[in-house]
C-alpha cells in the first residue's frame, strides 16, 4: 500500500533581521503614543474621556522627542543601513510601478519592484521628513521663551495640520498592511514565502 506523500513546506527566505524588526516595532509604538495623546489633546470627546491633560502633554512631548532614537540606534546595524540605501534609491522600475499603480493596473509584469516597491519608498521618505518637521515645530512650541510669538504661532499651525495628515497617512499604511498577511508575517518573523517575494517583489535578490 502506497502512503500519500506530504506536500513540501513552503520555502521561506529571510527579509528583515531582528534589529530591523525591533526598530520598526519601537518606532510604531512611539508613533502610536504620539497619535493617541494628540487625539486626547485636540479632540474634545477624547479629552473629556482621558482627563489629566498635563500628563498627556508630557507623554506626547517625550514620545515625540524619542521618535528618532530607534532609527538613529539602528544605524549600528549593517542590514538596516543597507535597507535605508534601498529605500533611498529610485530607479526606472519604480517609475513604472507608480504608473501602473496610478492606472490601477494589477498585472505582475507592470509592477516590478525590488525589496521595496515605489509606494513603500515614497512613504518612508515622506514619514521621515514629516517626523523631522514635527520634531522641529514641537520644540518651538515647547520652548516658548526662546522664540518670537510669530514663530510659535506658525509652528503650531504647521504642527497641527501636519499631525492630521500623518494620522491619515498612517491609517493608509496600516490598511495596506492589514490587506497583506504575508508582509505582516515578514515583519513579525523576519521571513517570507518565496512565492510572495517572487510575486510582489520580483526584482528582489535574496
Amino acid at each position: 500500500m502506497r502512503l500519500p506523500t506530504e506536500a513540501p513546506p513552503t520555502a521561506r527566505i529571510p527579509r528583515f533581521t531582528r534589529a530591523e524588526r525591533w526598530i520598526h516595532r519601537t518606532t510604531a509604538l512611539l508613533m502610536g503614543v504620539c497619535v493617541v495623546t494628540a487625539a486626547a489633546l485636540y479632540v474634545p470627546e477624547f479629552a473629556q474621556l482621558v482627563g489629566r491633560r498635563a500628563l498627556v502633554v508630557r507623554l506626547h512631548e517625550w514620545a515625540g522627542l524619542a521618535l528618532p532614537v530607534p532609527v538613529l540606534a539602528g544605524l549600528a546595524s549593517r542590514a538596516f543601513r543597507g535597507d535605508l540605501g534601498r529605500l533611498n534609491r529610485f530607479g526606472p522600475h519604480d517609475r513604472r510601478w507608480l504608473r501602473a499603480a496610478l492606472r490601477r493596473d494589477r498585472r505582475r509584469a507592470e509592477r516590478p519592484a525590488g525589496k521595496f516597491n515605489a509606494g513603500q519608498k515614497i512613504y518612508a521618505a515622506w514619514i521621515a521628513g514629516a517626523t523631522l518637521v514635527m520634531l522641529g515645530t514641537g520644540l518651538l512650541m515647547w520652548f516658548t521663551h526662546l522664540t518670537p510669538v510669530q514663530w510659535r504661532t506658525s509652528a503650531t499651525f504647521v504642527h497641527d495640520w501636519l499631525a492630521l495628515t500623518i494620522g491619515i497617512v498612517l491609517a493608509g499604511h496600516i490598511g495596506m498592511a492589514l490587506g497583506d498577511p504575508e508582509a505582516r508575517r515578514g515583519m513579525r518573523t523576519g521571513a517570507v514565502s518565496r512565492e510572495w517575494a517572487e510575486r510582489e517583489h520580483p526584482l528582489w535578490r535574496d
